[in-house]
Parts: C-alpha cells; sequence; structure tokens
C-alpha cells in the first residue's frame, strides 16, 4: 500500500483476531470487530479470525471455529472454549505476524498463553466493563476477582486498544501498560436522516406531528433502562396526548425486556433489529434516550447522531467527545437523573431544537468515518511489531 510520495510501500501484516463474539451476533464488540476485520482486509492485510462456533454457521474465508458454551443472561452469546492447543496449532500453521485478543474469555486467555509461548507479539481490545456488570446481578463480591481477570490479561499484552483517553487513563491508573485510544467509527452511509420511514411512524401511531421516543441496545439491568423510562413518563405527563401522540420505542433484547412489556404495555417492543432495518428505525424517531453508565463508547449513541435524532444522553464515553453541548445534542452530567429528565421534557417539547440538533449531528458525524480508526488501529499494531 502506498503511504506517501516517495514512499517505500509498508509490508501487509498478517494479524489473528481472537474473539468472543461476532456478527450475526448482535452487540457492540461484534460490530466493532467486524468493522476492523473488514477495514484491516480492505488496506491489504491478512486476518485469521478465531471464534465460538455459532448456529447455522457457515464456511467463511480464513475462520475458524472452537467450541463455546451459552453465557448466562446472554442468550444467542458464547463463550469459547479454551482451546489453547488448538490456537497453538494455528499459529504454527499460519505463522502470523501478531495476535490481537477482543475479548478477555477463556478463549481470549489460551490465545494470551499460546502466542506468548511463541514469542509472537500480542494486543488486546478493552470493549467491556464486565467488573461493573457483577452488581446489576447481584454479584457484587465478583466486581473485584472479574476486574483482577481483565487486567492480568491486558498486563501481558504490548498494547490494549480502547476507545477514549478517558478510558485510556482509567486502565492507565490500574496498572495496565501503553494503553492507546483509537476512536470508533459509525457507518454515515447506512445512518443518515434520509432513512425516515413514513409507514414505520404509521405503525408507532405518531404520523401527522406525534412523538417517537426511541432506545437501541440491550435491554438489561446494566443499561440503567429506568432512567428512559423515568423521562419518557415525564415527558407523556407533559404532552397533552388528546392532541398529540407520544410513543416508546424500545429496539433490543435482553433479561429486561419481559420486566418492561408487563410495566409498559403501550409502548412498542421492535425487538432486535440490523442493518437497513435498523437505520429506518433510529431515522424514523424524533428523540433518542441513552442512560447507560456502563458503556466504554456507545455504539448507538453514534448511530442516532448520524441519523439526526435530538440525543439526550450523559456526558461520559462517546458523548463526552462527540456531543458540543446545546449544538448538536444534550449530554448532562453523569449519573444525574433528574437532569436527564429535565432536559429530555424540555427537548421533547421544543421541535424547532430537536430539528436543529438533529441536522447538526449529522453533519458532525461525518468526519468520524470506520476508515480512520482502522488506520489507527493499523499504526499501533504496527509500532509494537519488532524491528
Amino acid at each position: 500500500m502506498t503511504v506517501g510520495a516517495g514512499l517505500p510501500a509498508m509490508k501487509p501484516l498478517r494479524i489473528l483476531l481472537v474473539t468472543e463474539t461476532y456478527p450475526p451476533e448482535i452487540n457492540g464488540v461484534a460490530m466493532t470487530t467486524e468493522r476492523m476485520v473488514r477495514g484491516l482486509r480492505a488496506r491489504g492485510h491478512w486476518v485469521g479470525l478465531v471464534r465460538p462456533g455459532q448456529r447455522h454457521d457457515e464456511a467463511a474465508e480464513d475462520t475458524w471455529t472452537v467450541p463455546g458454551l451459552p453465557i448466562p443472561n446472554y442468550p444467542g452469546l458464547r463463550l469459547g472454549l479454551p482451546a489453547w492447543w488448538r490456537l497453538g496449532r494455528l499459529m504454527d500453521q499460519q505463522r502470523p505476524d501478531l495476535v490481537h485478543v477482543v475479548t478477555e474469555g477463556p478463549l481470549g486467555w489460551a490465545a494470551v498463553h499460546a502466542a506468548r509461548a511463541r514469542k509472537l507479539p500480542l494486543t488486546s481490545g478493552y470493549h467491556t466493563h464486565f467488573g461493573q456488570y457483577s452488581g446489576h446481578y447481584g454479584l457484587a463480591w465478583l466486581t473485584p476477582w472479574v476486574a483482577g481477570w481483565l487486567d492480568a490479561l491486558h498486563r501481558r499484552c504490548l498494547a490494549t486498544l480502547v476507545p477514549t483517553p478517558e478510558l485510556a487513563g482509567e486502565l492507565a491508573a490500574r496498572g495496565i501498560p501503553n494503553v492507546r485510544a483509537v476512536g470508533r467509527g459509525v457507518d454515515t452511509r447506512l445512518f443518515h436522516p434520509g432513512r425516515r420511514d413514513r409507514l414505520l411512524r404509521e405503525r408507532w401511531k405518531v404520523d401527522g406531528g406525534g412523538l417517537a421516543c426511541l432506545y437501541v441496545g440491550r435491554l438489561a439491568p446494566e443499561k440503567n433502562l429506568e432512567v428512559v423510562e423515568q423521562a419518557f413518563a415525564a415527558i407523556a405527563t407533559s404532552i397533552d396526548t388528546n392532541k398529540r401522540r407520544v410513543r416508546m420505542v424500545w429496539v433490543g433484547d435482553g433479561p429486561s425486556l419481559a420486566r418492561l412489556r408487563a410495566a409498559h404495555p403501550e409502548h412498542v417492543f421492535a425487538g432486535p433489529r440490523v442493518g437497513e432495518d435498523l437505520a429506518a428505525h433510529y431515522a424514523s424517531a424524533d428523540l433518542f434516550l441513552f442512560g447507560s453508565l456502563s458503556e466504554t463508547w456507545g455504539n448507538v449513541l453514534t448511530e442516532a447522531l448520524a441519523s439526526g435524532l435530538g440525543v439526550v444522553t450523559y456526558r461520559r464515553a462517546a458523548a463526552e467527545i462527540l456531543i458540543r453541548e446545546g449544538e448538536n445534542g444534550i449530554a448532562v452530567l453523569a449519573g444525574d437523573a433528574p437532569a436527564f429528565v429535565s432536559a429530555a421534557v424540555a427537548l421533547a417539547g421544543d421541535a424547532p431544537l430537536r430539528q436543529r440538533l438533529g441536522q447538526q449531528a449529522s453533519r458532525s458525524m461525518q468526519e468520524h468515518g470506520w476508515e480512520a480508526i482502522v488506520e489507527r488501529f493499523e499504526a499501533v499494531l504496527r509500532e509494537v511489531m519488532p524491528p
């Protein structure tokens, strides 16, 4: 590949990437990993992928599967078994220049051991605050153990790649070496205001001037869904529903779905959505409510911004970097639920402000494509490679 006028092309890398989740599984880690794989291959690199087998698996080029077990509270996802012997044999056969571990499960640890035994350069990604999740499932006593498990893996790597400088500083303070912030991208060709669908709004019963409030993501305790419920209840109270229809739309699945359905039978539960269907759900809404405090980034936030929605969220992770307060969205102090609810009610009642914020949000995301993120990712890999 050409790196500049008069400069020699750099040698393509051979990268073995090990992950416990990958599409068609629906989550931010799977989506981000697929984007990185596609982007690196488009730049001329060989990328071998190792992941747990999935239902209805089809053969894919340069992809190897290992046995897996279902993850409690995460139906559809599987935890890869520690097939270190299979990984070692694969490394001997494929002779990668570098091994990148996406997830810190048994499969990720097996890759760490196999790579270190062969003195292969090793990097990792930090995508999920699993330590925080323990408290949401009544297992707070596990938090120190989980954090120790995660940190021990990353300390064995030459670099750990994260989405934000804030997270890089947090992990560095925990003793993890060479933490590098590379960011995340968004597909602005897929997510944009032009995907708005009148028929979808009719099904939601908000056509003709109604208000559709949207949440997209996993329906689970760690997503702080209660603040979204509170915000929508306050919005519905503030709006004269005899004159204007207002609807809460939930896109996603998870262990909190049954509770939400029982508590709010009048809400729309659209289930998991992907591709153009997901893009239409974003663009057809008016207000995006995202109250999670457990994100390391928040891909759904970038997709909502790119889709031209008025956004209310907490000022952390992606919002800390991407939202310019009052210009392309509203981000309140992290954890301040009354401020979140107040901002949501105010934005719900101000259509001109929602339109202005949404237009600027969509424009602001044009500079956050995946190409630059993949290039930064590659640059870090090259830096840790031995000369």
